[in-house]
């Protein structure tokens, strides 16, 4: 199998103020040496340290693990979102990323106006969007309010939006972050189905999901994230038992 994501060594840090916004005695304190507790301003935390992995064209691959564990930012990585400390990432194909889908998104802009927009973000000619704007305006079902500037509207129709334009892609490489957590029930299995199919007309897919009976039914590899590393790796329902049994009791 060709290999389509690489992960070589990759560290991400980022940086945790203490005291951010200090009262008028912590300054005072600081400058004559008594306030010896929050000396230390910063700290670093790692979201992932050392991270070596090598995916596959056909994989579709599970990222479980607690809230902190580092998913989401393994995938903003590979999104180019967050470029790493330490390390590269070889990514091989287009990426659509349905994560952070509020990204590209001009609330002053109508959502016909924002189709345009995030089509030119994405690197995506007037006229391919042209090609695509009915299909998402039916499938957003927002009606008349296509034409009305998105700071209008409510969080529903605003994922209904968001959700609309970036999926009408053919990737080469799919990454999905909670995609099915917002929205009223009915859109909820009309966008998971709309996923489903952009599953199978991709190379390779990164899915984080808290739903692990999800991970079992999409994915066919699953890595469990632990604190910013990857602690196991394997068969779905091998790492779902193990992410229970390791991870989840004993936290």
């Amino acid at each position: 199998m060709n290999s389509i994501i690489e992960f070589q060594d990759v560290t991400l840090k980022f940086k945790i103020f203490f005291n951010p916004n200090p009262t008028l005695k912590d300054t005072l304190l600081s400058f004559t040496g008594k306030n010896d507790a929050k000396k230390k301003k910063t700290q670093d935390f790692y979201a992932l340290k050392n991270i070596n992995l090598t995916i596959h064209s056909g994989e579709k691959v599970g990222i479980i693990g607690l809230n902190g564990a580092g998913k989401s930012t393994m995938l903003k990585i590979v999104a180019g979102i967050y470029s790493p400390h330490y390390g590269q990432v070889i990514v091989r194909g287009k990426v659509t990323p349905l994560i952070e889908l509020g990204a590209g998104i001009n609330p002053e802009y109508s959502g016909r106006e924002n189709i345009y927009l995030y089509g030119a973000i994405h690197g995506l000619s007037p006229q391919q969007m042209r090609e695509k704007e009915q299909e998402i305006v039916d499938f957003a079902e927002l009606g008349p309010h296509i034409d009305v500037p998105a700071k209008y509207y409510s969080s529903g129709m605003y994922s209904r939006l968001i959700f609309s334009i970036a999926s009408m892609t053919n990737p080469d490489i799919l990454i999905v972050d909670e995609v099915f957590a917002a929205g009223d029930a009915r859109f909820v299995q009309k966008a998971m189905n709309r996923t489903l199919e952009l599953f199978d007309k991709s190379k390779a897919v990164l899915f984080v999901s808290h739903s692990l009976s999800q991970v079992e039914q999409i994915c066919n590899r699953v890595l469990v994230l632990n604190q910013g590393q990857i602690v196991n790796d394997g068969l779905p329902s091998e790492m779902i038992q193990y992410y229970q049994d390791e991870i989840v009791t004993k936290k």
